[in-house]
């Protein structure tokens, strides 16, 4: 199982260089992926997801990079496939875009969008996000996108419950979140997703502060690997162990 992080969160706001150390400084410890989180409207700020990974593409060369996950039904289509192609362009073929439905009401109410509607939202947006995204275009609507970037990004669902299978039928990855939910009800959820036929599975959003038990995330870490998570992605809070310790359990 491979070990990944979240980008952030930025402790020391009048440092404009803290993603792009942070970024250097995993890829240095042997991270194999970067990623960021969406939250908008919950009373505290993280970076957006587009400018934490244009920061880290910057300034890293080996590492992935992903959002674990953006909230698409919070977009246009156009404007989230612009977004998506741009950064592509930053981070050459290491993109894998993460998206869901979205998991919060405050967000899409800071937004004005509209929370109860956004499966529906969703779906309808999937196919011409794809179009955009697969061949620049969509029902006659035209981003003209430089040529290398077209069909490269691999595009993962995260979700919970009877989503586990769409992610398995029509994505190309899942991810779940750690943060919420118990180790059993992960590891239930990832055999559903293998019986489905699905491929690459990430474990995302393990927050670790100052009251983490290195002895105890290693045996969490080793779980999941035997669960058969391809990878598991931790957040360090203040407090957190360094992160070449955590790095050694993996």
């Amino acid at each position: 199982m491979r070990i990944g992080a979240l980008l952030g969160p930025i402790t020391t706001p009048s440092d404009p260089s803290f993603l792009a150390n942070q970024a250097k400084g995993f890829q240095a410890a042997g991270y194999s992926s970067l990623w960021s989180a969406q939250a908008i409207g919950r009373g505290f700020m993280i970076t957006d997801p587009f400018v934490s990974l244009s920061v880290a593409a910057t300034v890293t060369e080996k590492v992935e990079l992903g959002t674990a996950v953006v909230q698409a039904s919070l977009y246009h289509p156009a404007d989230l496939a612009h977004r998506i192609l741009s950064l592509s362009q930053i981070a050459g073929n290491r993109l894998i875009m993460g998206v869901g439905a979205g998991s919060t009401e405050a967000d899409f109410s800071t937004y004005d969008r509209d929370y109860a509607g956004r499966f529906k939202t969703f779906r309808e947006m999937l196919h011409p996000l794809r179009g955009f995204l697969q061949t620049g275009e969509h029902a006659g609507k035209q981003l003209s996108p430089w040529t290398p970037v077209l069909g490269r990004v691999p595009l993962f669902l995260g979700t919970w419950g009877k989503g586990v299978e769409q992610a398995a039928r029509n994505f190309d990855g899942w991810i779940a979140s750690g943060h919420y939910r118990t180790l059993p009800e992960v590891a239930e959820a990832l055999r559903t997703y293998r019986a489905a036929g699905g491929g690459r599975a990430i474990v995302s959003t393990l927050i670790l502060n100052k009251a983490t038990d290195v002895g105890e995330l290693r045996e969490r870490l080793q779980l999941f690997a035997e669960a058969g998570f391809d990878d598991a992605v931790v957040m360090f809070h203040p407090g957190a162990p360094g992160i070449d310790v955590v790095r050694a359990l993996v």
